[in-house]
């Protein structure tokens, strides 16, 4: 989020309408990334509440690899 909307609640109203859908809707949880040096973002979502999931890495497939291996290689 730009610097000049933080603190207008726009992230939090957004998260609460996330989580209202996943309740409505009998999903389980909402999960999504931030990177893990965004320390203001951590505690932002920390104190909604939210956990960080330790045991798990986002990884991710470009280029070469992706071409590779849509081609059965």
């Amino acid at each position: 989020m730009r610097p000049a909307f933080r603190g207008c609640g726009l992230g939090k109203s957004l998260l609460a309408h996330l989580a209202r859908r996943c309740v409505e809707e009998g999903l389980p949880r909402l999960e999504w990334w931030v990177l893990d040096w965004n320390e203001p973002a951590l505690r932002f979502y920390r104190a909604l509440g939210a956990v960080p999931m330790i045991d798990w890495t986002v990884l991710r497939m470009t280029g070469e690899a992706l071409a590779r291996l849509a081609n059965g290689g």
